[in-house]
């Protein structure tokens, strides 16, 4: 996939061409209302020209039929902020629905591999006998992301704000990567949007810059994790019911930090 750069809000020409790979995360980062949204959107479009940005898409160098563009529901999936199911089927036997309209020989082993992926991802686990209507939104978005990668066969994955779902955030792209998926993440969490290949950085509706991560990132970056698995291990004590107890090193660095 390719993408033509466009113009920003202003008219300025976006001196741009993204050549993506499978496995390739392009991280979407700027203020709200920077453009990332919309970025989005033209690459579910597959845009040509005819988007408020003036962006277009290809398809392995060449621009997309007609049926392609009003049917390219197999070659991008969509993740958004909200994901709301209203069939009344089990976990299990949404997933088995899916699995068959795939003609996949032997459903029960992605069915299984799926749910347990899920349950990895997810906050809260969840029984594959529950209905999907009583899923949380973590526990959905968990579920659409595991399905996604696993037996959804589009080569493409669109990903809003996945930081406020709930999930295992840094394992779900992983997963994605693993797959050979094409990822496209907006986000506003520097880990998430350290962990991309590329960071497109927008600003006044249209790309600013693009970030390729040096080295000295890569090391920062492994630096914020810890420190972010720290706060998510503290984060998880909490919702568990527990107690938080510093050691005598953390209160040493908490001590520096207020004083």
């Amino acid at each position: 996939m390719t993408i033509i750069g466009g113009t920003n809000k202003s008219g300025d020409i976006e001196p741009y061409s993204i050549c993506c790979q499978s496995g390739d995360i392009i991280c979407l980062v700027g203020p709200t209302g920077s453009g990332k949204s919309r970025m989005l959107g033209d690459i579910e479009s597959l845009a040509q020209g005819d988007t408020p940005s003036g962006r277009k898409i290809l398809i392995n160098g060449e621009i997309p039929s007609s049926s392609l563009r009003t049917s390219a529901i197999g070659l991008i999936a969509q993740l958004s902020q909200q994901m709301n199911f209203v069939v009344d089927l089990t976990v299990r036997e949404f997933i088995a629905l899916h699995a068959e309209s795939r003609l996949i020989p032997d459903p029960e082993n992605i069915i299984d591999l799926i749910l347990k992926t899920a349950n990895n991802l997810s906050g809260e686990q969840f029984s594959p006998d529950v209905s999907l209507t009583q899923l949380s939104g973590g526990q959905s978005r968990a579920l659409m992301i595991a399905d996604t990668a696993l037996l959804c066969p589009s080569p493409v994955v669109l990903i809003d704000e996945i930081e406020n779902a709930g999930v295992n955030r840094k394992n779900a792209l992983e997963l994605l990567v693993k797959e050979g998926k094409i990822t496209f993440v907006a986000t506003h969490d520097p880990v998430l949007a350290l962990m991309g290949s590329r960071r497109l950085f927008f600003k006044n509706g249209g790309i600013a810059g693009i970030i390729i991560p040096d080295e000295e990132e890569r090391l920062a970056m492994r630096y914020i994790q810890k420190v972010d698995d720290q706060w998510t291990s503290w984060r998880d004590q909490i919702r568990n019911g527990g107690v938080l107890h510093l050691d005598d090193s953390k209160k040493k660095i908490y001590n520096r930090l207020i004083l």
